[in-house]
């Protein structure tokens, strides 16, 4: 209960505070893709129940390139501002497991399940670690190998991690060190 008064507040506070840079961003983006400037994609959320995750676009339509002003978007986490309209539908948390395509969270078996119980969260230890994902991706000759059997592991023990661990405080640490990593 604690943390879902939590999630509303602060994601409350972020899109007020945030909601001018949100629209910029939205303009600059429609304007740069020509087309609508939010990305919406299916992501597994709690209990396994798929939901449409918010963000900017920081790509070009039918295209595998980020446009100029996505490159900027996506350093800064800005194209993921609109999440937090998840996290007010209560589709996502501010901490938890980032949200995956279909073909990993829903597979998880054994004990491994258990992060199915947890709503996605904007940030996690994983995401903080994992921020430079397309770039150590982008160094291996098979990224979607090194994905599933490097990366993708290390993200499940790290929110074991957390879902046994869990509490208000250890959110606070980790939207604090979020926040540090954003300003660094």
């Amino acid at each position: 209960m604690i943390k879902r008064l939590f999630d509303i507040f602060f994601s409350s506070f972020i899109l007020i505070t945030f909601s001018w840079l949100i629209l910029i961003s939205y303009i600059i983006t429609s304007i740069q893709t020509k087309s609508n400037g939010i990305f919406v994609q299916q992501r597994i959320g709690q209990h396994g129940k798929s939901f449409s995750v918010l963000k900017l676009k920081s790509m070009y339509p039918k295209k595998e390139k980020v446009t100029s002003f996505g490159q900027i978007i996506r350093r800064y986490k800005i194209d993921e501002l609109p999440q937090f309209l998840n996290v007010l539908f209560g589709q996502m948390s501010i901490v938890g497991p980032r949200p995956d395509i279909a073909g990993y969270y829903d597979l998880l078996e054994g004990e491994e399940r258990k992060l199915l119980e947890l709503k996605p969260g904007i940030t996690s230890e994983a995401s903080i670690k994992y921020k430079d994902e397309e770039y150590i991706l982008s160094q291996h000759e098979n990224p979607k190998l090194y994905n599933d059997t490097v990366i993708f592991p290390d993200k499940i023990k790290m929110n074991l991690d957390y879902y046994y661990k869990q509490s208000f405080i250890l959110d606070v640490k980790i939207i604090l060190k979020t926040i540090k990593n954003l300003i660094s």
